[in-house]
């Protein structure tokens, strides 16, 4: 027991799932890969055991999740249990909170910033993301793994993992995603769609996000802006805005990318993107957010330019620290 916690390991998880019915599977706010890909495999798994599974997001999920979040064809249950896959912190699930927060029985997830929030949790910091917890809960269940059901996992790992380029991938990592394939997955066609393919409006707002680009501390720092203003005149959906925070990556010389994205007149959320010898959940997590060492994030609140100065002063503490820490050689 961590507070009120109790920290589950792979067997008394899956000696839980199999002891409970009528699920609800809870997501994070602005889904991604990984949190549907995790719910939707989840809720498939469990239906394949003789039980009911339902998945709840507070936002509309993207249109281009459909080649398996539409075919799952889930129907709407009454619960009794609930449980949040791929949630750090219960405050991620936006206005479901006031509902459900004091009603999670289980969460599962991979981010080493979780909150424990949850009655029961299990935590997996060494998985690249949490289809991998899945994958291994399914596998421990023998739950016959379809097509639909790899489909889903495998999305799930290669969007948290930039389709394997990051530093989470492990071992472990490719050999579930090689096994995955034994299943009928279009890994080719998953990935185009995750990674290959922009609106034409994402172009567009591309392009303006470009034109706010700020580098700081010696160019090692990357900042770039999303105004509410910009996401209207490229007429850009929510989900248009995927990967804007990883752009920096691709910029020479950069080791700590920052975009900050408005969700409200004085509201922005902020992605941080860094690379060794940076830890992003650090420097998140002095601003009240979290999540992992090279991806992480937080909310501030106030004009652009306060919340900007706040999070470069973050991270002009990162630096800071690190170099004061450096060894010089002759």
């Amino acid at each position: 027991m961590i507070g009120s916690t109790n920290i589950l390991n792979l067997s008394t998880l899956c000696k839980f799932l199999k002891k409970h019915d009528d699920y609800i599977i809870l997501t994070h706010i602005s889904p991604d890969g990984d949190t549907l890909g995790s719910a939707y495999a989840l809720a498939l798994g469990l239906i394949s055991m003789g039980k009911k599974a339902f998945v709840v997001c507070n936002d509309e999920i993207p249109a281009k999740y459909n080649y398996f979040v539409k075919e799952a064809a889930l129907k709407s249950i009454d619960y009794k249990t609930i449980v949040a896959v791929d949630v750090a912190d219960a405050k991620l699930l936006g206005s479901l909170y006031e509902k459900y927060s004091d009603k999670i029985e289980l969460n599962i997830d991979h981010h080493i910033s979780n909150t424990h929030y949850a009655k029961n949790l299990y935590l997996d910091a060494s998985a690249s993301a949490t289809a991998e917890c899945i994958y291994d809960v399914l596998k421990k269940l023998h739950v016959k793994i379809t097509p639909l059901i790899a489909t889903a996992l495998y999305t799930g790992i290669s969007t948290d993992t930039g389709c394997f380029k990051y530093a989470n991938v492990t071992p472990k990592t490719h050999l579930i995603a090689a096994d995955l394939h034994k299943y009928g997955i279009d890994a080719a066609e998953i990935n185009r769609r995750m990674f290959d393919t922009k609106s034409k409006e994402r172009v567009e707002l591309e392009k303006m996000v470009l034109d706010t680009a700020e580098f700081h501390f010696d160019n090692r720092c990357l900042v770039l802006t999303v105004t509410s203003e910009m996401q209207a005149t490229s007429g850009c959906e929510p989900s248009d805005l995927d990967g804007v925070a990883s752009i920096s990556r691709s910029v020479e010389g950069v080791l700590i990318g920052v975009s900050i994205k408005q969700t409200e007149e004085n509201t922005y959320k902020i992605s941080l993107r860094t690379y060794e010898p940076f830890d992003a959940s650090e420097i998140c997590k002095t601003l009240g957010g979290g999540g992992h060492k090279a991806a992480a994030g937080c909310t501030l609140e106030g004009s652009l330019n306060d919340v900007k100065k706040q999070i470069i002063d973050a991270v002009g503490k990162a630096i800071e620290k690190n170099d004061a820490g450096a060894i010089v050689t002759e």
